[in-house]
């Protein structure tokens, strides 16, 4: 599991906690408009199989509580359901024909209607394959939704057989352009696409290095006319993937060019990566602080992390690095940003209809008084964005590095599903303190300095170069 998943890392913590509410009768689901979708309040028993009746009580949820539902076509999720069952059909060698897209009108309760009376057509032309049906289908209407903090959560789970708290899953490396950004937004980075860090695992084994450019992912390029493709989110498998990927990789200080085929595992992460906070002294009394998730601790971490620094000397200043930072829990964003500033606003959650509730400063925590500079870059999302957003436009520091994911349409809160399957996304939008669209769009930093594979080859990091220079200034 990479840190950027952290973008909606706060829905497994959710998850954890997840609880039960009773489903609704057939009778109220099947009422549009009505409440389909309750909040869990206990833990949750087994799941049961996905029917129709869960894809629809899923659509009505949709509609009835994501922020821009009461406003949405929803023919499109709909739409996006139908292509995903013929094309499962097609994956399995079947078809039927009734498997023909009905005449949509706008109309919602119209539209299920008559998307209802094809399904149930169909799946029953081939029973063997109805529950995989209605998986892909409803998996579909939630994609259609194209948001960054919508998901279906389903299926068994659980960890990797030989994990322990604190170790990874995946080939073992990270790049400078991360996988939820390529699944979410394709073409919002530039080549070329190379390892920043080998963390252990396969990517160790194989002899991967920092600054090795990665040519070709299972054949794919990760860029065809300079926009970035999909085939960069495979180096980041999620649990139970365990595909083999094969990647063509060319070390540009030598210019030897080969492949190599590395399988998803387990693998055990340094203690750096464990603690999720390091820190040190730099030059002139400068502090620097890594930060890689805003874990329900991460601000009082920080905090001791600085506070530790400070004995025994003066410090000049903080250099916050959020590389690599896939987010987590806003109130902990927030109070961070209140160790900087107080009696500001750090962001606003909005409706479709453009009702907003401020995000205020926490005037609680004890200011630093220090000045800052932030670290960034393309894997810096959600929280990350949230806080990077705050710096910049409440003028509390500079931003240095690259712009960040846009990767934070707004918090995902979960729904109960009749089979105890878990759908979340945001019944509002994020905004950042000027009221702007960061979403797709990301952060922009003060200071454009994007690490190069012969940086990373090197060891340079011309970001925090940067930013030691406007703190000595």
């Amino acid at each position: 599991m990479t840190a950027v998943r952290a973008a909606i890392a706060g829905l497994a913590l959710l998850l954890a906690a997840a609880c039960t509410a009773p489903a609704a009768p057939r009778s109220e689901s099947s009422a549009a408009g009505s409440s389909v979708c309750a909040k869990p309040q206990g833990r949750l028993p087994a799941q049961t199989p996905t029917t129709v009746d869960v894809i629809e009580q899923a659509y009505h949820c949709i509609l009835g509580n994501y922020y821009s539902g009461a406003t949405m076509d929803a023919r499109s999720l709909l739409t996006a359901g139908f292509i995903a069952l013929t094309r499962e059909l097609n994956l399995n060698g079947r078809d039927v024909p009734e498997a023909t897209m009905p005449a949509l009108t706008g109309d919602r309760k119209s539209d299920w209607t008559a998307f209802e009376a094809v399904y149930r057509k169909v799946t029953a032309q081939v029973p063997d394959l109805s529950d995989k049906l209605a998986v892909v289908t409803l998996e579909a209407i939630v994609t259609a939704l194209d948001d960054n903090h919508a998901q279906w959560v389903h299926g068994a789970g659980g960890s990797p057989p030989g994990y322990y708290d604190g170790d990874g899953y995946g080939l073992g490396l990270q790049t400078n352009f991360n996988g939820l950004l390529a699944e979410g937004n394709p073409g919002a980075a530039v080549p070329p696409l190379f390892v920043t860090t080998v963390e252990g695992g396969a990517a160790q084994a194989a002899g991967l290095r920092p600054g090795d450019v990665i040519e070709s992912i299972n054949g794919s390029a990760p860029f065809i006319d300079e926009k970035s493709t999909s085939a960069i989110a495979a180096l980041y498998p999620r649990y139970p993937e365990a595909g083999p990927i094969e990647l063509r990789l060319l070390r540009q200080s030598t210019g030897r060019r080969w492949s190599v085929t590395l399988k998803p595992g387990v693998y055990q992460r340094d203690l750096a990566a464990l603690q999720g906070v390091t820190s040190k002294v730099l030059e002139d009394g400068i502090a620097y602080v890594r930060l890689r998730g805003f874990a329900p601790d991460a601000a009082d971490r920080v905090f001791k992390a600085i506070s530790r620094l400070r004995t025994g000397r003066t410090l000049t200043g903080v250099v916050l690095d959020l590389r690599g930072n896939g987010g987590g829990s806003a109130t902990e964003a927030i109070r961070l940003v209140s160790a900087f500033a107080h009696g500001k606003v750090t962001a606003y959650l909005c409706t479709v209809d453009a009702k907003c509730e401020a995000l205020r400063t926490d005037d609680t925590v004890e200011l630093l008084n220090l000045p800052l500079a932030v670290l960034t870059d393309r894997n810096c999302a959600s929280a990350c964005e949230h806080f990077s957003s705050a710096v910049k436009d409440l003028g509390i520091g500079k931003l240095v590095g690259t712009r960040t994911a846009g990767i934070v349409s707004g918090p995902s809160e979960p729904f109960q599903l009749r089979n105890n399957t878990i759908l979340a996304f945001p019944t509002r939008h994020h905004l950042g303190p000027n009221r702007q669209t960061i979403d797709r769009i990301g952060v922009p930093p003060d200071h454009h300095l994007p690490l190069t594979p012969k940086d990373a080859v090197a060891g340079r990091d011309p970001a925090l170069a940067k930013a030691l220079t406007l703190l000595e200034k």
